[in-house]
């Protein structure tokens, strides 16, 4: 793979194993909010755009008022839960201080709260490898919208043609082609790659690909 002076990663299933913290707050949000049980399926296939817009796609359409409520439920779970569940993927941590040590630059492109990505990078310990994060409070557009990228990119001073994008959904890769900059599909996230309707510039099996 070719080696990139940026790297870009979304968080939720790229770097963090967040599938079942994300699981049983949905599950738990739907059955207080709604009184229905989701399914995993229904849950992962929207995961990538912001939490407000799932929400919505589960619950239907609410007021802001009845929105706020919903999400301060679905928050305050995670935040009793994400010790128990939240974990990296294996050689995340190992890779991002390889890539650091060569040089690279390293920032993170998330549809997920500051707050909690915050929360969530300090608890696996790698809070301190990125300069940059681009989370929903930054930009107007979210993912598949390039904005998130093209907003990480101007923060670096990165150019197009030595940035890369790594996600493992289909808003990850949308999202970095039409920034225009490459994209790498990592396999071991909360996606099925063969489910990806999008061309990404790489795939990747294992995170030490970045690094080949």
């Amino acid at each position: 793979m070719k080696q990139y002076v940026t790297y870009l990663f979304d968080a939720d299933g790229t770097l963090l194993d967040t599938s079942e913290l994300i699981f049983q707050s949905f599950y738990h949000t739907c059955r207080t909010h709604g009184g229905f049980e989701v399914d995993r399926e229904t849950i992962f296939k929207d995961v990538g755009i912001p939490l407000k817009v799932q929400l919505i796609k589960l619950l239907g359409e609410m007021s802001p008022e009845e929105l706020e409520a919903v999400i301060e439920t679905h928050r305050s779970y995670q935040k009793t839960i994400y010790e128990m569940t939240l974990r990296l993927y294996g050689g995340v941590k190992e890779g991002l201080v390889k890539l650091k040590e060569r040089g690279a630059r390293l920032g993170i492109v998330t549809s997920r709260n500051r707050e909690s990505l915050d929360t969530y990078l300090k608890h696996t310990g790698i809070d301190r490898l990125f300069e940059v994060v681009a989370s929903p409070e930054d930009t107007a557009n979210h993912k598949p919208h390039p904005e998130p990228v093209l907003w990480a990119m101007k923060q670096f001073g990165s150019e197009p043609d030595s940035t890369v994008f790594v996600g493992d959904a289909v808003f990850d890769i949308l999202s970095g082609n039409a920034a225009g900059v490459d994209t790498a599909l990592i396999t071991w996230g909360h996606n099925d790659p063969e489910d990806i309707e999008a061309e990404p510039t790489w795939v990747i099996h294992d995170f030490n690909d970045l690094l080949s």
